[in-house]
């Protein structure tokens, strides 16, 4: 075969490759299109409709009999910031978030470790370990709200105390994240077990042959390993923290706690939406903890990205 004939010949097969590939994709995305179709018609049903709804009766008077709402601007968002106790409540989630993620983060951390190295008995250690996280939160709520109960409960009891967890403000919030810790530190656990079995072995074996310690070895070869995952237990546990909601609630009666001490912010909107009944301001502060929650997350990956770049 000539040059020329060659010439002529390969342009022609590279176009007939690219139509071939484009028909095949054409294809794909048709018979992709009706198994991903279910999914989209429920989220745009129960998360994108419900979202519009509420971004629009937040510029409502909107009670909840929906009659008679009229459209009144930015008066709900304007009273909402200029409402102390809507403040309060989310400085109280916020404070149960401090004092929640630090400390999960690292007991996830340790009990991940003391599972990983036992030798004899890991799978009831593990069992012990995330089973609590299988409950239900009203179960484990009702179970910790006996244990508080002074004068009868297990905690004070056991310790030889008489502390008014539950009926204290200065103990409210305390007794909520002591429950919340032993209920969902299970979740982060298994993270990190998952994380440490996928460390490579011949990195802990080549440190002891270097003369290594424990220590040395958990300092510069486990944390710097578990970076990433230690990142996304803490988001998510950030995420979830700030939606403080059903633990407080039941523990507490399903009241505010004691002086509101444990009032979150979820908890406030519920009040304004169903107790209040002012369907209208209550979308507008479900609007405004929405902005924050994306705030936190869009931080978070703006942080991972970021250091994600300092590391290349």
């Amino acid at each position: 075969m000539t040059t020329s004939a060659q010439t002529v010949i390969a342009p022609a097969r590279a176009r007939t490759a690219t139509a071939t590939a484009t028909v095949r994709r054409k294809e794909g995305f048709q018979h992709g299109g009706w198994f991903v179709a279910p999914f989209v018609a429920l989220f745009a049903l129960f998360v994108i409709w419900p979202l519009l709804r509420g971004i629009w009766l937040s510029f409502t008077d909107a009670n909840i009999s929906g009659e008679g709402a009229s459209f009144i601007g930015l008066d709900n968002y304007r009273e909402a910031l200029d409402d102390p106790m809507m403040w309060d409540s989310l400085g109280h989630s916020a404070y149960f978030t401090l004092l929640v993620v630090p400390c999960i983060t690292v007991l996830a951390f340790l009990l991940a470790m003391l599972a990983h190295h036992i030798e004899r008995g890991k799978w009831i250690w593990r069992l012990c370990f995330f089973a609590p996280f299988l409950l239900p939160s009203t179960v484990a709520a009702n179970m910790w709200q006996w244990l508080f109960t002074q004068g009868i409960g297990l905690f004070n009891e056991t310790l030889g105390i008489d502390t008014p967890w539950l009926t204290d403000k200065s103990y409210a919030m305390l007794a909520v994240v002591i429950e919340t810790l032993w209920w969902t530190v299970g979740f982060s656990f298994l993270l990190y077990l998952a994380a440490l079995q996928g460390i490579p072995a011949h990195l802990y074996e080549a440190a002891k042959l270097d003369g290594a310690n424990a220590w040395h070895r958990m300092v510069h070869i486990t944390l710097p390993m578990l970076r990433t995952i230690t990142g996304l237990v803490v988001a998510l546990q950030v995420l979830a923290s700030l939606q403080l909601f059903d633990q407080a609630v039941v523990m507490m009666d399903f009241g505010p706690g004691p002086e509101l001490s444990t009032r979150s912010f979820v908890q406030y909107t519920l009040e304004q939406g169903f107790t209040s009944y002012r369907v209208g301001y209550a979308s507008a502060v479900s609007i405004i903890f929405f902005v924050i929650i994306a705030v936190v997350a869009l931080a978070r990956m703006w942080l991972l990205r970021t250091r994600e770049e300092a590391t290349r």
